[in-house]
């Protein structure tokens, strides 16, 4: 009888999918975990099951239940503390339990990275109430970020750029954060020339790292992303100086997502997911081994080789702008008519406003030829109920 690796995804999105879909390339048996069923990578799995993933007994349930080789957190919503409970009794969290736990509010990884390891990074302020967030913002100075210390794809964040959005931008972090609290972090507007997630692998043969993606965000979430982009020397050596400090310092295993400012003369740490990054989707079209291919060998103790382009790519998320109980996505068939374009339908089974549900991937002979085809691609697809 074959006897595989059993691994236990929590959080079962888009990411999670591919995950899911590379380890079971290698022999992996796969579970998925979720708060909601049929979710993307749960349509994969070999099983599946819904749980309230910060209910620390009913994850411990799951895993006890399953006794997988690898834990392997999707999501930052996740009952961390027991993680770490279980971490201590010999269960493998990738990359680390302290690192799920450290990355899963913005407080613990920004202190981590500003004050700890002195890395270059927005001024930032932290906040309980409304009234210490206005006086945070105050402070600041407007235009100034405000983030809930804890959610998913940019939700829950907003720029105020004046006294009078104050109201609005608490609002929106409230009701945006995975979990329900007040805490929220004010952040100092940087003028930057761009933004991009230099995706860092920690792996048997040491740290890689990924031709840097570029990428666009609205509201906080990403629009649009494309691999490589174009730095100079000096930044490309400091994004990689920044990347690894903050993924030697969290340890373990795998792929980061470290996001970067990139300003006229200086880098800046934004953020760093212990996990596939959603601008990473490019990967997907645009390098030698995607980043859930890096992420899978990675985790397995497997070699990484080289990582380079092999045609310069671009991705465009179609993102729903209702909330349906049926829906059906129009149009696939001139997107897939689009030269050097494939698409990824996730297969969400219901939308909400924001919600991504498919992604379009293009290659060209340049960035830019990738980009437009992207952009046409993603015209062509419609979501009807």
């Amino acid at each position: 009888m074959y006897i595989s690796k059993k691994l236990l995804l929590l959080g079962s999105g888009e990411l999670g999918k591919e995950v899911v879909i590379e380890a079971q390339r290698l022999g992996v048996e796969t579970i998925a975990v979720d708060r909601y069923a049929n979710a993307p990578a749960m349509q994969v799995a070999h099983r599946s099951y819904v749980i309230d993933m910060l209910d620390r007994q009913a994850l411990r349930d799951v895993i006890e239940k399953e006794k997988p080789d690898l834990i392997v957190p999707e999501i930052e919503a996740i009952a961390t503390v027991e993680l770490v409970k279980l971490e201590e009794e010999g269960y493998r969290v990738i990359p680390t339990a302290r690192a799920a736990q450290l990355t899963m509010d913005r407080e613990g990884i920004r202190r981590m990275a500003s004050e700890t390891l002195g890395l270059p990074t927005a001024g930032y302020r932290f906040a309980d109430t409304y009234e210490q967030f206005a006086k945070a913002a105050r402070e600041m100075g407007f235009p100034c970020v405000v983030k809930p210390l804890m959610s998913s794809s940019g939700k829950g964040q907003s720029v105020c750029r004046s006294e009078a959005e104050l109201d609005r931008s608490w609002t929106i972090a409230m009701e945006g954060g995975r979990v329900q609290q007040g805490r929220v972090i004010v952040e100092e507007f940087i003028t930057f020339e761009s933004e991009i997630t230099l995706l860092t692998v920690r792996s048997v043969n040491g740290t890689l790292f990924c031709p840097p993606i570029g990428h666009v965000q609205k509201d906080g979430d990403y629009i649009e992303s494309w691999q490589p982009h174009e730095m100079t020397e000096d930044q490309l050596a400091e994004a990689k100086r920044i990347a690894g400090v903050i993924t030697d310092a969290l340890g373990g295993a795998g792929i980061f997502g470290v996001e970067l400012f990139l300003a006229k003369d200086k880098v800046y740490f934004s953020e760093v997911s212990p996990r596939p990054h959603d601008t990473g989707l490019v990967t997907l079209v645009s390098q030698n081994l995607s980043e859930f291919a890096l992420h899978v060998r990675a985790i397995l103790g497997y070699p990484i080789p080289e990582i380079y382009v092999s045609a310069p790519g671009a991705s465009r998320p179609l993102k729903a702008e209702a909330e349906l109980e049926d829906y059906r996505i129009e149009g696939i068939g001139e997107a897939l008519s689009v030269p050097h374009t494939q698409l990824r339908a996730f297969g969400k089974p219901v939308t909400k406003v924001g919600r991504r549900l498919a992604v379009a991937l293009s290659t060209g002979d340049s960035v830019q030829e990738a980009r437009d085809r992207a952009k046409k691609a993603l015209d062509c697809l419609r979501i009807e109920g």
